[in-house]
This record gives structure tokens, C-alpha cells and sequence, in this order.
């Protein structure tokens, strides 16, 4: 198994379209944006992927922002193929995305998940991320 971070020059149309099988198995009902987008200049994105030989089979990304209370990272679109959980591939995709945060000293890293994902959250805390006391709130523009 590889985990590495992908960098754009890495993307080829059988990666995107292993990123878009890996993804559907998380939400489905979501429509992607094509990796080009993800990659542009102007997105701070950090993409671990995990490989199988030839076979994506974990992905999570983390963007990067400053605020005026900091430089923080989000973590998003954490999944792994079903055929490959319980192997600890979440937990060294997140293990990724923490190191690089340290490394560009990032103030905070946050993430939402949904209360239902308890394997998810499970990880999560035992990484020392903790619940924050505050309210999610999302409106949707389009």
C-alpha cells in the first residue's frame, strides 16, 4: 500500500475516475467537481490518496485557509473502498494530512462528521480531535 500526497500533475482521466468510484461510496447523491477544479491555483488542497497497486483505495483532503483567528486546515471527503476498512487505511490517510498540517503550521485542523459514522468518529478522537462546542451551519447557493 502507497499513501502518499497527489499532486496535480499525477491526475490522469483513470485516476479521476477511480477518485469518482471511491467517492460515490461515500455520498452518492453528491455531484463531484472534476478534479481540475479541486486543483486550481487558487485552492489550497491537500489530497492523500491511498493506492493498491494500480487501485485507488482511500482518499482524504484537507483545504487551507487564514482568518483572523488563524491559519487552519478542513478536512473533507474521507473514505476508504469497503472492501479495505477496518485495515487502518483512515487512520494513515488522516495520519498524512495531520503531518502535513504540522508542517505548514497550521493553527488548528477541524473536520465535521456526520453522528451517524461512529467508526469515523471513533478515529477521529483517538487522532485527538475533539468535539467542539458550536452549531454547524450550512445554506446552500446553488
Amino acid at each position: 500500500m502507497k499513501i502518499a500526497i497527489l499532486q496535480p500533475s499525477d491526475v490522469n482521466d483513470d485516476f479521476a475516475q477511480q477518485v469518482k468510484d471511491l467517492f460515490s461510496q461515500l455520498n452518492d447523491t453528491i455531484e463531484q467537481v472534476n478534479l481540475d477544479e479541486v486543483f486550481k491555483p487558487e485552492n489550497a488542497i491537500t489530497f492523500a490518496y491511498c493506492m493498491d497497486k494500480d487501485k485507488m483505495v482511500g482518499i482524504a483532503l484537507m483545504c487551507t485557509y487564514t482568518v483572523i483567528s488563524g491559519y487552519k486546515g478542513w478536512v473533507e471527503d474521507v473514505v476508504v473502498d469497503k472492501a479495505y476498512r477496518g485495515q487502518g487505511l483512515g487512520r494513515k490517510l488522516m495520519e498524512k494530512l495531520v503531518d502535513e498540517g504540522k508542517k505548514d503550521g497550521l493553527s488548528e485542523i477541524l473536520l465535521f462528521s456526520n453522528d451517524k459514522r461512529k467508526a469515523a468518529i471513533s478515529l477521529y478522537k483517538s487522532l485527538g480531535f475533539k468535539q467542539k462546542d458550536s452549531g454547524l451551519y450550512v445554506l446552500k447557493t446553488n
